[in-house]
């Protein structure tokens, strides 16, 4: 046999066949162990096929693969390598060009998929599942439950009741030094000034302001980049001497997951943005363009001491029930909302809660999200406000975020 196994000599002169079989049968010894047809030729065999296939793999899609495994192997904790991977490896953002992945993602039904996910959440458990399922996701997530109010997990009924755990009251002390406290548990993404009416979601990706509040006092919407856009932003500042600053803090799914009021102010406007409900995570959102602007939001808009302020919470995929405490008729991600609208509610015009709006103390609990999403921040002050925080820094609900 010449293919598989070993030739067999002929006595007497050489023939051509024997002189093929010799001078093949250095080839067919290759192996680690030196054994003839050892496991050294499977061996073997297997490497050069995964040759092939990195011959055959675009350099691009080799050098994402590359990144994904090295960050899901760095920056994870390794009980997070499933999650993460799997977020990573469905879009198959590798083998897809850009445009492509992010077109195909805004096509999915995430406000449904959002409601069914929330149907889930208020599905009661029996006493007997609750421990085991919720210490799964506090070991998964690195939840410290030694904060929650109540710490037995048995008396959360169901998955919602303990993704909107309370904390104790001594859990989240304010900062008396800073004039502005952090809304909630998570990551700042990006904070600075508002420069031109664009805003930053993340490093390097902005979003129109305009769009993202929505008109204000009868302007209607302009084109981004002329000079009734850039006006936008000095219509809301009450002072010359003023700039307009924010803050992006993003909640991830083991964080604590009220936002609180991260100021002294009063709240006369709260306008409900329906849209989408795609995931809010910084790898996200450092890839869909306006995905702020995208996203279904409830922004609540008012004064502080310093002029204008505005806290909004951004919905997210399977955060499509955000909840304000002190405003019952709010009903976000409804059957039959259609995307891109919004409505209005003027507390400062009404008899409930109260006439002139809103007045919130810092830190007092605004309201929840039924996971985690993010907040941001616009508020107006001098321009010798300073940020006390940085990107990427973690910060809890009471630290400081700045001051004067």
């Amino acid at each position: 046999m010449v293919g598989g196994g070993w030739c067999r000599r002929r006595r007497g002169p050489r023939s051509g066949r024997d002189a093929t079989c010799r001078k093949r049968e250095p080839l067919r010894r290759v192996g680690s162990s030196g054994e003839r047809g050892g496991r050294g030729g499977r061996g073997g065999r297997v490497r050069r096929a995964a040759a092939r296939l990195r011959l055959q793999l675009p350099h691009v899609a080799r050098r994402h693969l590359s990144a994904l495994c090295t960050r899901v192997r760095g920056s994870a904790p390794w009980r997070r390598w499933p999650i993460a991977f799997i977020c990573d490896f469905l879009p198959v953002r590798a083998l897809q060009p850009l445009a492509n992945r992010v077109a195909l993602y805004r096509s999915f039904p995430t406000r449904l998929l959002s409601r069914a996910w929330g149907r889930v959440n208020g599905v009661e458990l029996p006493t007997w599942l609750r421990k085991p399922v919720y210490s799964l996701y506090i070991w998964t997530f690195g939840v410290n439950m030694q904060e929650a109010a109540v710490e037995d997990l048995r008396h959360y009924r169901n998955l919602g009741e303990f993704f909107r755990r309370r904390l104790k009251e001594s859990a989240r002390p304010l900062c008396s030094a800073s004039c502005l406290v952090c809304p909630a548990d998570g990551r700042i993404v990006h904070l600075g000034r508002v420069l031109n009416s664009e805003v930053e979601q993340v490093k390097g990706v902005t979003y129109s302001l305009e769009n993202f509040l929505g008109p204000q006092d009868g302007r209607s919407n302009s084109t981004p980049g002329t000079s009734a856009d850039c006006s936008f932003r000095d219509g809301l500042l009450t002072s010359p001497d003023n700039e307009l600053f924010h803050v992006v803090v993003y909640l991830a799914p083991g964080d604590y997951h009220r936002f609180h009021s991260p100021a002294d102010w009063t709240v006369a406007l709260r306008r409900h943005f329906t849209g989408s409900l795609l995931s809010v995570s910084p790898g996200v959102a450092g890839r869909v363009k306006a995905l702020f602007c995208l996203n279904e939001r409830v922004a609540l808009s008012g004064q502080w001491r310093h002029g204008f302020f505005c806290l909004t919470a951004v919905g997210a995929t399977n955060v499509g029930s955000i909840r304000v405490y002190f405003d019952q008729e709010l009903q976000t991600n409804a059957p039959g909302d259609k995307k891109g609208r919004f409505r209005d509610l003027h507390y400062a015009e009404g008899a409930e809660p109260a006439k002139g709006g809103v007045s919130l103390q810092r830190g007092q609990a605004v309201g929840e999200f039924n996971l985690g999403s993010t907040v941001v921040v616009l508020f107006e002050a001098p321009k010798n406000f300073a940020f006390s925080v940085k990107p990427g820094q973690t910060v809890r609900v009471g630290e400081g975020l700045g001051s004067l």
